[in-house]
């Protein structure tokens, strides 16, 4: 099995996918083991001052200003982990937690935290052996960080709450650690503190997302590639001397990405009844336009992951110097904005893609197609409601887009007066790329039927390989009116899981 080594200077994303989805081991680095061991001796000296240190010696949040004594300390981090893990609602799915408890693992192993060797090799030994604590939907306001979801991690790491095991089925998690030989841990001075106070959560939940999403930006340009071959449309607007002159690069790559898929396509150009059509509609003609932007949005929220992954966030940290301060790295603005901004490009994608969908469906602008494209229109309704199902997805894409980081509400009793929401811009972002998903299934679904009532004209070879596998995958073409769930669902797993992509690169090559 593929192994993680966790060193001090962070991450990559693709070692969170790794462990997050792929199971992957995690492995402590020696570096890292030495870094954890001197940034405990710091906090240990600290503790044995008289003088107080936040995190250390001191309460937290609005009672950061009573002094705790040497006997009640390994009390305090027990209570902070279990007075935390307060949150509520359905379980997070299990890489989401993979994720949030990978990315603490790598801020503990910076050696900016004071977390003893011990604790971060039980952090890995629970990732190791497949157990995922239950940490709840709601709980997080972005600031101290993913407070109630990191707590209920903490938590299992003191055989403490409840976890779901390798299969699946959820138990206490003193059960668990036991069964797979791990010693719970008995938390000293600062960790509790330290196990809690980051942006893992929406952190990983962003890397998640534009992994995701760059299949998904890809999909796009294909579906929207067969939207306009099925409507008769110009390929000429894809060419890239014109791209060029408006130097985005994502919109570059989403036009290439088009022109390669219609190659040879004996569709593009044609016009019904020989009416010459001067242009395309914008849903077609702007479509590089539009995932260009996305993809350049994407580029963006990358950039930023890519700097928190390379980050050591906690509250207070111990710096090189041998000091422990206090600071705001904690705070998931960064984080925050990105996700709502990928949330905007998201639910524009989904629009222009339900556009085309609609177009494809209505005689009067389809250019020749039948009415909904239906097999005798009247007696069957064709592909009516699945576009207003699309519709309803993507008025709820709509709704997800309203950010969350512009709301702030305060907590601790004024302590925490501002805070990110990051956590809550995550998880409507994941609602979002999973509705994306459907979207684009809709589309794919009446392109391809349109593409098959054009008789007599033949598609491009790329579009007649992403026609055959759709068909070996049980998704049927044109004919009567048929429960139409099944095909939805079954398009949908076609998006879903790379094969539309994949179909479609066996012709053209690696899409960009």
């Amino acid at each position: 099995m593929h192994t993680v080594v966790v060193g001090t200077s962070g991450v990559t994303a693709s070692d969170v996918l790794a462990v997050a989805r792929g199971g992957a081991r995690v492995q402590l680095s020696e570096e890292a083991l030495a870094a954890l061991a001197a940034a405990r001796e710091i906090v240990d000296a600290l503790a044995a001052k008289p003088e107080p240190v936040y995190g250390v010696s001191t309460g937290f949040g609005a009672l950061a200003t009573r002094h705790i004594s040497p006997e009640l300390r390994a009390q305090l981090q027990r209570n902070i982990v279990r007075s935390h893990a307060a949150g509520m609602g359905p379980k997070v799915e299990r890489d989401v937690v993979r994720a949030l408890m990978f990315l603490r693992l790598k801020t503990v192993c910076s050696g900016h935290t004071g977390v003893r060797p011990e604790v971060a090799q039980t952090m890995a030994d629970l990732l190791n052996a497949g157990i995922t604590p239950v940490v709840h939907e709601y709980g997080s306001l972005g600031c101290s960080g993913d407070l109630a979801p990191l707590s209920h991690c903490a938590l299992a790491l003191m055989g403490e709450g409840d976890a779901e095991g390798p299969d699946g089925v959820v138990r206490p998690a003193a059960e668990l650690l036991a069964a797979h030989g791990i010693q719970p841990v008995e938390l000293r001075e600062k960790e509790g503190l330290a196990l809690l106070n980051g942006t893992d959560g929406m952190l990983g939940m962003l890397v998640m997302a534009l992994a995701d999403l760059d299949t998904l930006y890809r999909s796009a340009d294909v579906t929207a590639a067969l939207s306009l071959e099925a409507l008769l449309g110009t390929d000429k607007v894809l060419a890239p001397e014109l791209h060029a002159i408006r130097p985005h690069p994502g919109q570059a790559a989403s036009a290439a990405n088009m022109l390669a898929v219609l190659k040879g396509s004996g569709l593009t150009g044609h016009h019904q009844d020989d009416a010459p059509r001067v242009q395309d509609a914008y849903s077609v003609r702007c479509a590089p336009q539009v995932a260009g932007a996305g993809r350049d949005t994407m580029a963006h929220a990358r950039l930023v992951a890519d700097r928190e992954l390379a980050s050591a966030v906690d509250n207070p940290v111990v710096l090189p110097d041998g000091r422990v301060e206090s600071n705001g790295n904690f705070h998931g603005a960064p984080v925050a904005y990105v996700l709502d901004f990928l949330a905007v490009a998201v639910a524009d994608l989904g629009s222009i893609a339900e556009r085309r969908t609609d177009r494809l469906l209505d005689k009067n602008r389809s250019h020749g197609l039948p009415p909904f494209l239906a097999d005798d229109a009247g007696v069957d309704s064709g592909l009516m409601i699945a576009q207003y199902t699309q519709a309803a997805l993507v008025s709820e894409l709509k709704r997800l887009a309203v950010p969350a980081s512009a709301d702030s509400i305060p907590s601790s009793a004024m302590q925490e007066d501002h805070v990110s929401m990051g956590w809550s811009a995550a998880r409507k972002l994941r609602t979002a790329v999973d509705n994306l998903t459907r979207v684009l299934a809709v589309e794919l679904y009446a392109a391809t039927r349109a593409i098959e009532l054009r008789e007599g004209l033949t598609p491009a070879p790329a579009t007649r390989a992403v026609i055959d596998a759709l068909r070996e995958a049980g998704v049927q073409g044109p004919g009567p009116d048929r429960f139409l769930a099944p095909d939805l669902a079954a398009a949908d797993a076609f998006v879903r899981d790379g094969r539309l992509l994949a179909a479609v690169e066996t012709v053209t090559g690696p899409l960009q």
